[in-house]
């Protein structure tokens, strides 16, 4: 699926991680008005004009008659601003002008599930939506439409002031997700939910974990234990690796419920599975429990098919993390299974689909599940670039027409773990270099041929940890490459252009100097130089 092997060593990459010097308050404060249109992802439909409105120190948010979940946006919303601003924001249900959260009502209905309306004028802020996804999504681009120095976590000078206009806005896919590979590297729990965080400021809706993998596996079974005390010991070049508890994993997707993200967990299978193998020698078609692995060639694990052991082991996983995770989905890999023939994978696959479902849960796997027999409902994540053959790319076209939704996430565009160009000190190339024109100048509806567009059920930006340890590492990679995916899953497809996305995208950089976001400066970019 992605990474033939780690070609090197990995370079010192410190300087390369640095970002730009933020600019002084004073400067800051003379920016003009952020234009309505000037959002990342594009959004669908922007009048502007109008009043500006400006927060002050008498700016309420208010939620009249709102529910908890309206109260709780609006509380999210005040903990981002009350530092730079230095105002208290005080959430009040009592209606006026100010910034105002309201859900449901006239004109909402045509929102769906997660679109969300904002009006702007000298009086206030109105944010309205049909559900309370939609409201926090309005959040997000309120804050685009402020100064970057909103993001800072210390006072600033302002004025904080919002262009008047109207802003409506829904998504063109249901499913925008970014997927984190923790088991190559183990990342903790505050690292996730930092990424968490990031994810959220462009709407990705879906956190996909890489929960198991050779080198390390990532969460506790309570019943297979030495899964995560012995085969989550190690990782990638021999560190002590880690696991989350049940405790941990249950915060993780509670933090990332409050930010809308729904998380999907994978154990992949039947291959990458050598961190299982390795715990229990009873999975091996031998008996005999290989060494742990800590480098980082693929294909060669399998758990052993004809074993009935086998389908305990997958039984058991199943029931405890669907019991752990209230999302729809679950992810069972089934890619790179160069050990396993294929009449045995197909045999697996065929008898591990009806336990996902059995538990309530909806399967999506590598597109290599569609050459097996998708379950009906089940979802295809094709990874495939321009290398990938004909016969492959026509198999999983074949599975869309048949029924089999499709989550796009080819590795020479989305792969947020392929080098930006060969001076890149972190990252793959296998699938070559992926630039930030070339991560987003591409279309979703029209990428796979013969796929219909109806089956198309949105986009994921997978970043692979081989060479990643940190969160430093993971935003050099992320950004500024990740947006560009998110906007693909976002916004109506006749918005997408390069030469306007490039300068939109520019206007980024201040945000996450101010949020100490460790990005890329790429040359493709007019990044600004004040």
């Amino acid at each position: 699926m992605r990474r033939r092997r780690l070609l090197g060593p990995l370079l010192a990459v410190a300087a390369a991680l640095g970002t730009a010097a933020a600019p002084p308050p004073a400067a800051r404060a003379a920016a003009p008005t952020v234009p309505l249109d000037r959002v990342v992802p594009a959004p669908a439909s922007v009048h502007e004009g109008g009043t500006p409105y400006t927060i002050g120190a008498g700016t309420r948010i208010r939620v009249p008659g709102g529910s908890g979940d309206v109260r709780r946006i609006a509380g999210y919303l005040a903990g981002l601003l009350r530092p730079s601003t230095g105002y208290a924001l005080p959430v009040t249900t009592k209606d006026g002008d100010g910034i105002v959260l309201r859900l449901g009502g006239r004109g909402t209905a045509e929102l769906g599930a997660e679109g969300y309306r904002l009006r702007a004028d000298g009086h206030g802020v109105t944010i309205g939506a049909r559900r309370p996804a939609g409201l926090f999504h309005g959040i997000q681009t309120l804050r685009q439409l402020l100064p970057p120095a909103a993001g800072e976590h210390r006072e600033q000078a302002g004025p904080w002031r919002i262009a008047g206009g109207t802003v409506t806005d829904t998504p063109r896919y249901g499913y925008r997700g970014a997927m984190l590979d923790v088991s190559r590297h183990f990342f903790t729990v505050d690292q996730v939910k930092r990424y968490i965080d990031q994810l959220a400021m462009y709407k990705i809706n879906k956190l996909h974990l890489h929960l198991s993998d050779d080198q390390g596996w990532r969460i506790a079974i309570r019943s297979w234990p030495r899964l995560a005390t012995y085969g989550g010991s190690t990782q990638v070049g021999g560190g002590k690796g880690g696991y989350y508890s049940q405790d941990d994993y249950r915060e993780i997707v509670r933090y990332a419920a409050d930010r809308y993200l729904t998380v999907v967990p994978e154990i992949d299978m039947p291959g990458h599975t050598n961190a299982a193998l390795a715990s229990y020698a009873d999975l091996n078609c031998n008996g005999v429990a290989p060494p742990l692995y800590t480098g980082t060639n693929v294909g060669f694990s399998s758990l052993c098919v004809p074993k009935k052991v086998t389908y305990d082991f997958v039984d058991d996983v199943v029931r405890e993390l669907a019991r752990l995770t209230p999302g729809p989905y679950l992810h069972i890999g089934g890619d790179e299974a160069h050990s396993t023939s294929h009449a045995d994978y197909v045999t697996f696959m065929d008898k591990v689909q009806p336990v996902v479902a059995k538990y309530g849960k909806t399967v999506i796997g590598w597109h290599q599940l569609t050459g097996a027999h998708p379950a009906k409902g089940a979802l295809a994540q094709y990874w495939g670039y321009d290398a990938t053959g004909a016969a492959e790319r026509q198999q999983v076209a074949d599975a869309a027409r048949n029924g089999t939704g499709l989550i796009l996430s080819p590795a020479d565009r989305a792969y947020l773990d392929m080098k930006y160009d060969k001076d890149t000190p972190l990252g793959l190339s296998w699938a070559g270099y992926v630039g930030v024109r070339r991560a987003y100048d591409w279309d979703p509806g029209s990428y796979l041929q013969g796929a219909p567009g109806e089956a198309i059920r949105g986009v994921e930006a997978p970043l692979w940890s081989e060479t990643l340890s940190t969160s430093a590492h993971i935003e050099y990679m992320a950004f500024p490459r990740l947006p560009g995916i998110a906007e693909l899953g976002w916004s109506p497809a006749d918005t997408h252009d390069w030469a306007s996305y490039r300068e939109r995208l520019a206007a980024q950089g201040p945000r996450w100097d101010a949020l100490g976001i460790h990005y890329y400066r790429s040359p493709e970019v007019p990044w600004p130089t004040a």
